[in-house]
């Protein structure tokens, strides 16, 4: 298994080539899944992504869409065939959330903003395990440590020596905190001091960027919940808004979409903590978990 191969992606690639071939012949989904006798539902996550692709789906589609090009076919069918490659995440079995890890391995950039919890990328293994037993209580002990190693796996994208992908460079991370976040005992004081010190650690490396948005604020743009913007180093792959849910998650690729929520960020960072007064601001927590605080 190749370290380098991304089935997401790859699947979100040839669903693009695949909706492109659909509307130059003018035809809806339905239309298509018509003739295909095949769920609309199908022929829409296929166009998306979010569904494995076989190369049989492939010639099916081109049939319908009359594609004279071989040489097209044949690479539309490649496509195909290396989007079932499995990815690194594969080897811990079924993780939930596997199409955003997809994602996050490929992604050139990230804005997050997290109004509960420190993001995975920037968690010690301490403060992952306590948070994966404290949000999931019937979860089995195998499947916590599972979950932590995934989310330490994923983290080498902020690496420039342990990086899944070396030819992106370590992954470019923005992220905005609450001060909830910060204050949320996970596990006990000992544990956020080294939390909250890995926290400024991270914050200190070129490509990371961390606010924190402090109670004091009041009511801003990230009220209603926690939000990722992830962008890609090639010009054909959509930026993504993912919005985590409890028993599933929510993509949203269309260009309104993300100009919503990315104006909504720019907001969230112009209102948060500067970088400088964002890591005074988490020392005085330290101190306050430490009991050093006045």
């Amino acid at each position: 298994m190749a370290s380098n191969v991304n089935p997401t992606v790859r699947r979100r690639r040839l669903g693009m080539e695949l909706r492109k071939l659909r509307e130059d012949k003018g035809m809806t989904a339905e239309q298509v899944a018509e003739r295909l006798l095949v769920s609309q539902s199908k022929i829409s996550r296929l166009e998306n992504g979010r569904r494995s692709i076989s190369q049989r789906d492939v010639r099916d589609l081109c049939d319908v869409y009359e594609v004279e090009d071989r040489r097209l076919v044949d690479s539309l069918m490649q496509m195909a065939k290396d989007s079932r490659q499995q990815g690194w995440w594969h080897a811990f079995g079924d993780i939930p959330y596997s199409v955003y890890i997809g994602l996050e391995t490929d992604a050139a950039s990230l804005r997050t903003y997290e109004p509960l919890v420190i993001p995975g990328l920037l968690q010690t293994p301490e403060y992952a395990q306590a948070l994966v037993r404290g949000a999931w209580p019937e979860t089995a002990p195998a499947d916590v440590d599972k979950r932590v190693q995934v989310r330490m796996h994923r983290q080498k994208r902020l690496s420039e020596t342990d990086n899944n992908n070396p030819e992106l460079g370590p992954l470019r991370l923005w992220a905005v905190i609450d001060e909830a976040a910060l204050r949320r005992h996970v596990g006990d004081a000992q544990l956020m001091i080294r939390q909250l010190e890995y926290l400024i650690e991270q914050s200190e490396q070129p490509h990371v960027t961390v606010q924190v948005m402090p109670f004091a604020m009041g009511a801003h743009p990230g009220v209603n919940g926690q939000y990722a913007i992830l962008e890609f180093p090639d010009a054909s792959d959509s930026t993504v808004v993912y919005i985590e849910g409890v028993t599933s998650d929510l993509y949203l690729e269309k260009a309104n979409d993300v100009q919503k929520y990315s104006v909504m960020y720019e907001h969230l960072r112009a209102q948060a903590l500067n970088v400088d007064q964002t890591r005074q601001f988490i020392s005085g927590i330290i101190d306050h978990y430490a009991g050093k605080e006045q």
